[in-house]
């Protein structure tokens, strides 16, 4: 009898833990199934990382100066390649491209940090390549010729699926002491006809290519010619200027008048300065995300607030 109730309480013991295992398990497998479809809904609604090349000089590193910033804030994951090289025109890229294929060994080939064009586009899959002309040739289209083309015809061969997009750059500031060549030998003469010539040659070029074109040149001018565009300082004399004295640049998208190191006055009216730059990102962002980006907080130290902005409402408005 003894024995009967033994094995009987055993066998309910057994069953109580087996139950109690199977709950367990149960509860387990509950749990692993949620994550796994939290972490797929997850995955999903992440956006896909854009990759970003850029084929182009100091322009095309100022426009791009503040756009991981203003993508990160947006939640659009970023990757930018870049192939600069200072001053650089389409015709100097390609001739290194085509020397590179010629002598890939040749340390000439090799000036981005000493890497090809070749090896740089070839590192992994790029969603956009971004081409332009250097500010000087910009409102000249005949500089443009047959080297967009060619490189166009590069990027697609290393990059079939790549978008090819046209950065158009801005004409420098007004107060300039030089402006872009519009034809051999002949110059503008003002920043509005460094704009339109430019604008001209870029939107001819790129229709040529079937390619798009980003309208930073636009925005700049917009600004520039604009009520809150920048106006030169009528009391200001450069040659009896005193350090640290500086013109009033209210508003100005290029760097201007400043002092070096050795408190001598410069003065550079191609480049963009903070708000520029900013001006350029912002195109971008507009262009590249299809969002305004007027929703977005982030401003570089050194430009005002509601400068900042104006040029938010300027890139959307620009980029249609």
């Amino acid at each position: 009898m003894f024995s009967q109730t033994f094995i009987l309480f055993t066998n309910y013991n057994s069953s109580i833990h087996f139950i109690m295992l199977r709950k367990t398990f149960l509860k387990s497998l509950c749990a692993l199934i949620l994550i796994a479809i939290f972490h797929s809904g997850f995955a999903q609604n992440q956006p896909d990382t854009l990759r970003l090349f850029l084929i182009g000089n100091s322009f095309s590193h100022n426009a791009g100066r503040y756009l991981p910033e203003l993508a990160l804030e947006g939640n659009h994951p970023l990757v930018i390649g870049r192939a600069e090289l200072g001053g650089c025109s389409l015709q100097r890229h390609w001739e290194l491209a085509e020397l590179a294929e010629k002598s890939p060994d040749d340390a000439n080939a090799k000036p981005y940090k000493g890497k090809s064009l070749r090896m740089l586009l070839s590192e992994g899959k790029w969603d956009i390549v971004t081409i332009q002309q250097n500010s000087m040739n910009s409102g000249d289209p005949a500089t443009y010729r047959p080297y967009a083309k060619k490189l166009y015809d590069y990027i697609k061969m290393l990059q079939p699926n790549a978008r090819i997009v046209m950065h158009q750059t801005w004409a420098y500031r007004s107060d300039s002491k030089d402006f872009s060549q519009v034809a051999p030998k002949q110059f503008a003469k003002s920043e509005k006809e460094m704009w339109q010539k430019s604008r001209a040659a870029y939107r001819s070029v790129a229709s040529e290519l079937g390619i798009e074109l980003m309208p930073v040149g636009d925005a700049f001018w917009k600004v520039s010619s604009g009520k809150q565009g920048f106006r030169k300082d009528p009391e200001f004399d450069e040659q009896k200027a005193v350090y640290p004295a500086l013109p009033v640049q209210k508003n100005s998208l290029h760097q201007g008048y400043y002092w070096d190191k050795n408190k001598k006055i410069m003065f550079d009216s191609h480049h963009a300065n903070e708000a520029g730059c900013f001006l350029g990102s912002l195109v971008w962002y507009t262009f590249l995300f299809n969002e305004s980006p007027e929703k977005l907080t982030f401003t570089p130290q050194g430009v005002p607030a509601d400068f900042g902005q104006y040029l938010k409402k300027v890139a959307r408005k620009t980029v249609k």
